[in-house]
């Protein structure tokens, strides 16, 4: 009996032992997952070279020659943000100058500092010193350079044509217009697209292997859907849901991103385009209560208004009121009135069109 007893003691400490052990293994895969979430993957996964920057085949082909010519003109990469502009011109600074890449290369965004000031002060410090090594020239990488005041951009075009032996300039914009002429007549422009469904799923595939997540193609499919080819906004998107765990599910997408479904906005419209006006408001309510927001929300019905079946009259007056309330809101208008008043005037106005 007492053997039987020392036996049973015996198999109880195993077993907390066993128990201890897998509490460990969990602890470590919960410290593991979190030291992986705490680096941001947008710079963890930065391409290197310019093979590695997604989409814009045509851009990069012209950037290489550069590269392998060891010479370029002043550039402008003009297009929406998450494109690979930053990307491409850190990846064309990298294979110029090797090693000693960052001692040639600077950024600044000219969104913190608009004035003049910036181009006096840290662009020509810049500007006028030489370059490291045995390059011919530095970059300099102006981010945001469309929100440069146009007194500012005079003096960086001066600033562009006395340095031009030793410095060579990269501008990124949302829009070129709104770069001066005189600075435009000195450049390069590259426009830059919207990245494909492709060229995001294959990335984000990538970066799910690496980090060890299961990723579905529902899920794909979703980061797809909230990115609208940024892929910045793609990556942080699949991190948000890495933190709640390494199987990525598209319901986890759309509440870490604060995106409602396409379906839930799309049931939205086609309730109002019915007439259903207390209907379509309580979905409204839905989405909001949520914490997606009013441009979130007016964004993604520009979206589904687009390819959805209907007239391309009946599309050309629904955008035109998604547009009319979105400068609405921009301009300090009640968010929650004018999207009720949307509502309604997709209610009084018949689906057929």
């Amino acid at each position: 009996m007492p053997k039987e007893r020392e036996r049973g003691r015996e198999g109880e400490k195993d077993g907390e032992k066993d128990g201890e052990k897998d509490g460990e293994k969990k602890e470590d895969g919960e410290k593991e997952r979190k030291r992986k979430t705490e680096e941001v993957w947008t710079e963890k996964y930065r391409p290197r070279k310019l093979a590695e920057v997604a989409g814009q085949k045509a851009i990069l082909n012209n950037l290489q020659s550069y590269v392998r010519k060891r010479n370029l003109p002043h550039l402008i990469f003009s297009g929406p943000a998450g494109v690979g502009k930053t990307a491409a011109a850190v990846a064309l600074a990298r294979e110029l100058y090797g090693e000693i890449w960052s001692e040639n290369f600077t950024e600044l965004n000219a969104s913190d500092e608009r004035g003049i000031e910036v181009v006096r002060n840290k662009i020509k410090n810049f500007a006028r010193t030489m370059p490291v090594g045995d390059a011919a020239f530095k970059i300099i990488f102006l981010d945001e350079a469309d929100a440069l005041t146009d007194a500012a951009q005079s003096a960086l075009r001066r600033t562009m044509e006395r340095y031009s032996g030793t410095c060579r300039f990269v501008l990124s914009c949302n829009f070129s217009s709104k770069i001066i002429a005189p600075i435009q007549s000195r450049c390069s422009v590259y426009r830059f697209k919207p990245l494909s469904y492709d060229a995001v799923a294959a990335r984000i595939k990538f970066i799910a292997d690496r980090e060890g997540l299961r990723l579905s193609e529902d899920a794909v499919k979703a980061i797809n859907y909230v990115a609208g080819g940024d892929m910045r906004r793609a990556v942080n998107a699949l991190q948000s849901a890495a933190v709640l765990g390494s199987e990525i599910k598209p319901e986890t997408i759309y509440e870490t991103t604060a995106t409602a479904r396409p379906e839930e906005v799309e049931s939205l419209i086609k309730s109002a385009l019915d007439g259903e006006f207390f209907a379509a408001l309580e979905k409204l309510r839905v989405l909001t209560e949520r914490g997606i927001s009013g441009d979130e929300i007016l964004a993604q019905m520009h979206r589904l208004v687009i390819k959805m079946n209907l007239s391309a009259r009946k599309k050309v007056e629904l955008l035109d009121r998604i547009g009319e309330a979105d400068f609405r809101i921009t301009e300090g208008a009640n968010e929650s009135i004018q999207l009720d008043a949307l509502i309604a005037s997709f209610c009084l106005s018949s689906r057929g069109g």
